[in-house]
């Protein structure tokens, strides 16, 4: 009996799932590597952050997922490296052999040098930063109310989200909702609807990667929200109780409590052992520089896709680090693998720009698909129905779909738990709960 060509995949996430169900015909024996048990739908991770969706909703297990596919065995381990003469993905407890390795580690939040900052203002790249984010959120909310000074109550209703991006935007917009909707009268001591939700970005417009047009109107969405937006402002330090920022030459000190960070991402920290087991040359986002075909250069069978990944367009733009660029190479290396069992060849990858979409909050978006571009309602909608069906698993789709009607019409979040770590709210001040209402 021939045995069959080994292929494994590391990560599965948009990049590594959708290679792994490409190869599902394909005659190979397929290993699927994840640290996680899951697949994560992350565009959706700020609604977990913000309380409107739990993580189950946006998360199925993989081995549900491929169950069926009777190629693919799924591991759970954390890879460690790579042993490049015997043909090995090594981890802490094993090793898997391959004869073609597809790379889809990822990414993780940039702090740009101070990672310091990361234990104050936590990103948005997993189940746990979701959780963690909601529990600082709410926390704030809880501690404000309980507090007897004004000048702290200010510092915990005040909420700093850093970087302007998509995933910014959409976690300031949304903060501004659950402070003037959600828990409007939820409160007895506070009025949530005055927490100062602040924006700010280095660069001159937010929403850097869409049509200044359309980014205008976005920020103009979020100040008719209540955000108060800043751009070409920097961030200079912060701690526990404040954030240093500097705006044109002037630097100001605002105290807060609640710092949430969008400003930037890297490639794993994988990518430093592929450059080592490899060969490959990173560029300064941490990313592995790949071929025309996703390979690293002189290892053909040997390739890296998805946010870790960094690919030159012929026009001379990077491919995003989106998840519908992540599905294509996917489904591009899968199609390269089974091409070259048949001794054949494929031209290299090409990435189809299929659009971007941002939502700004209730009702309102902003899209860009070609030279159409759209706004408000119709945008929203258009973002509502695409990430819908962008979910992995029917069940997530319907549960989805059923949590998003009812926040609509009542702008409840019914998945507003505070988990995890428990701090005490005040500190130093005598007890005071004899207010009830």
């Amino acid at each position: 009996m021939a045995v069959l060509h080994r292929v494994v995949i590391v990560g599965g996430g948009f990049g590594g799932l959708n290679a792994a169900q490409a190869l599902r015909r394909a005659p190979v024996d397929l290993t699927l590597i994840d640290k996680r048990n899951f697949h994560l739908f992350q565009p959706l991770l700020y609604q977990v952050a913000t309380g409107g969706l739990s993580p189950g909703n946006i998360a199925a297990p993989l081995r549900s997922i491929l169950e069926r596919q009777k190629n693919c065995h799924v591991v759970m381990g954390d890879v460690q490296g790579f042993d490049t003469a015997r043909r090995a993905v090594l981890l802490a407890d094993g090793e898997f052999p391959y004869d073609t390795l597809v790379i889809a580690a990822g990414a993780q939040s940039s702090y740009f040098g101070h990672d310091e900052w990361e234990h104050i203002a936590p990103g948005l790249k997993s189940i746990e930063d979701a959780i963690e984010i909601r529990r600082k959120v709410l926390t704030a909310f809880e501690a404000a109310e309980r507090s007897n000074s004004e000048l702290e109550r200010r510092e915990w209703m005040t909420f700093m989200v850093v970087g302007g991006g998509a995933t910014g935007v959409e976690l300031a917009g949304t903060l501004a909702e659950i402070s003037r909707h959600t828990l409007r009268h939820e409160f007895r001591r506070i009025n949530p609807a005055e927490a100062q939700i602040v924006l700010v970005d280095a660069a001159p417009q937010i929403l850097g990667a869409y049509d200044p047009g359309l980014a205008a109107k976005g920020a103009n969405s979020l100040v008719t929200m209540g955000v108060s937006v800043r751009t070409h402002t920097k961030v200079l330090a912060m701690s526990e109780r404040s954030i240093t920022l500097e705006t044109e030459g002037r630097s100001e000190t605002l105290a807060t409590r609640t710092i949430l960070w969008a400003a930037g991402v890297k490639g794993a920290s994988l990518g430093k052992q592929i450059a080592t087991a490899f060969g490959a040359e990173l560029d300064r986002a941490g990313r592995v520089i790949i071929q025309p075909d996703l390979t690293i250069n002189h290892h053909p069978n040997v390739f890296v896709i998805g946010d870790l990944a960094h690919f030159q367009q012929e026009n001379g733009k990077l491919v995003p680090g989106v998840a519908p660029a992540a599905i294509q190479q996917g489904k591009y290396v899968a199609k390269l693998i089974a091409t070259r069992l048949k001794g054949q060849k494929l031209s290299p990858f090409q990435y189809k720009d299929l659009g971007s979409l941002a939502t700004i909050g209730r009702r309102s978006a902003i899209a860009e698909i070609g030279s159409w571009k759209v706004t408000g309602l119709i945008a929203w909608l258009m973002w509502l129905f695409i990430h819908l069906i962008q979910l992995v698993r029917f069940e997530n789709r319907l549960i989805v779909l059923v949590q998003w009607g009812w926040n609509y019409i009542t702008f409840s979040r019914s998945a507003r738990l505070i988990t995890g770590k428990t701090l005490p709210l005040i500190e130093g001040q005598p007890r005071d709960d004899s207010r009830t209402g």
